[in-house]
């Protein structure tokens, strides 16, 4: 072996303390404030390294040492699988964004992302809370369809992560009840969106129709509009749940939602002579050939080119129907609050409200909380906000952010006196599929009201009497 000087040996010691001090700043540019005392750790364990370093470079060549500081100061690697049903265009790629985003922050997670069609979606997520190696972190949404699933268990308790990002706090007390089952919370909710009827400005224009305001002017506005060769509203029910809408709509302004949503409780019953009088008023408008002809051909995308190319005038439908309709013609589209019917009843809105949560049986527990805790940030939620003008769940965000029509949309809700969720968010599953798939058959056939409703009840009354 080579004899080494006093003085290589200072200055190979002084060169490899350089190099360990770079690999330590490199390491706490990436890492958040939350886990400064990883950091700290890091930093103690360079140090001894360095000292084993002045104690050895006698005995083995540099470039030995220089593998051994990178083993050391290599910070171990999590694994996270998250599935989205954020299929639409640009909530996909804003998704993808905000992914992206996680990944700069935590780099040390390996994130892999799956984007499953929304309908595909709503029907696989069984299969993948029933595996015995679920999806971590999956998109869904609030209120009943969430609870259906915290029921049985295949939901993680994420009550410390809530606690630990100050939500309790943060939150407004209506979404942490959505989150919340016996005082234990479940759910991230992270953004809401409006329904409302949304209408082509030119198309209405030359008809010479008025945004309508009550039940009586969309029924003149659909004669109006059939006699200029315009459909009046588009509709796509492929999907059945477009449908579900207008059942919402017409039987809240036709009962009140203190009615709505003990039918969706499984209260009221679908044979009460109120449920046919919503039916009675959604026959009235088909009668008139208010929809576009065929609407079970279409899927509910698949229909906006009928107002962009002035065929169709008003479309019933959540804030994110201006994810479809192209950045150039956004200008063209407004909106109303759904018509009013009775004027005495109170005033019902549908505000879903999405979000995320962990499977029970997650692979990966710790790193599902911490992109959790990352979704449901004021960070991650000022994002969409801007991006998607998604109105955020988080108290801290600042609506000077918001559009006008975000605004406008905003305005709305605090206009409503119940804010409902959504015909199948606020029904159980089961009795959501046989309700959207009467829904679906009385528009294509009005005269079959009666004994649709017979068996909606007889639905009713087994599915609720078998969660008694």
């Amino acid at each position: 072996m080579s004899r080494v000087t006093p003085q290589i040996t200072i200055l190979a010691a002084i060169a490899a303390v350089a190099l360990v001090a770079l690999i330590a700043l490199g390491c706490q540019s990436t890492p958040p404030a939350a886990q400064a005392p990883i950091i700290q750790t890091v930093v103690v364990r360079e140090t001894q390294v360095v000292e084993k370093v002045v104690e050895k470079v006698v005995e083995k060549p540099v470039e030995k040492v220089v593998e051994k500081q990178v083993v050391v100061t290599a910070a171990p690697k999590g694994r996270l699988v998250y599935n989205s049903y954020q299929s639409d265009p640009e909530p996909r790629k804003q998704d993808a964004d905000l992914v992206n985003l996680f990944r700069q922050k935590y780099p040390n997670i390996d994130l892999e992302h799956n984007t499953v069609d929304h309908e595909g979606f709503k029907q696989a997520i069984r299969t993948y809370l029933a595996s015995s190696r679920p999806p971590d972190v999956m998109t869904w949404f609030a209120g009943n369809r969430a609870r259906f699933f915290i029921d049985k268990g295949l939901i993680m308790d994420i009550s410390d992560v809530w606690k630990k990002e100050g939500w309790l706090e943060k939150y407004p007390k209506g979404f942490q009840a959505l989150s919340s089952v016996d005082g234990k919370q479940y759910f991230v909710p992270t953004s809401y969106y409006w329904w409302a009827l949304y209408y082509h400005k030119p198309t209405l224009e030359k008809a010479g129709v008025q945004p309508p305001k009550t039940f009586d002017d969309l029924l003149a506005a659909c004669d109006k509009l059939r006699a200029a060769g315009v459909a009046p509203i588009a509709i796509g029910t492929k999907a059945p749940w477009t449908a579900a809408g207008w059942f919402d709509y017409l039987n809240m302004r036709t009962n009140g939602p203190d009615f709505h949503i003990n039918l969706m409780l499984g209260k009221e019953k679908y044979d009460d002579p109120r449920v046919k009088k919503t039916f009675d008023n959604w026959k009235k408008m088909l009668d008139k050939k208010c929809f576009i002809e065929n609407p079970a051909s279409y899927a509910w995308q698949e229909v906006i080119p009928f107002m962009l190319q002035g065929k169709a005038g008003m479309y019933l439908m959540g804030q994110f129907i201006m994810d479809s309709v192209p950045k150039e013609n956004q200008k063209d589209f407004d909106f109303v609050r759904f018509p009013i019917i009775d004027p005495s009843v109170k005033i019902g809105e549908d505000a879903p409200t999405d979000g995320y949560f962990a499977a029970a049986k997650a692979p990966n527990p710790e790193a599902a909380k911490t992109f959790l805790a990352f979704l449901g940030s004021k960070e991650a939620q000022e994002y969409f906000a801007k991006s998607l003008q998604r109105l955020p769940t988080h108290g801290d965000v600042d609506p000077k952010i918001f559009s006008p029509e975000t605004q406008k949309g905003i305005e709305l809700i605090k206009g409503a006196d119940y804010v409902a969720q959504f015909y199948d968010r606020d029904t159980t599953p089961e009795m959501a599929e046989k309700g959207m798939a009467a829904f679906q058959d009385f528009m294509a056939d009005p005269s079959k009201i009666d004994g649709l409703l017979t068996n909606l009840e007889k639905e009713r009354a087994r599915i609720f009497a078998e969660q008694q």
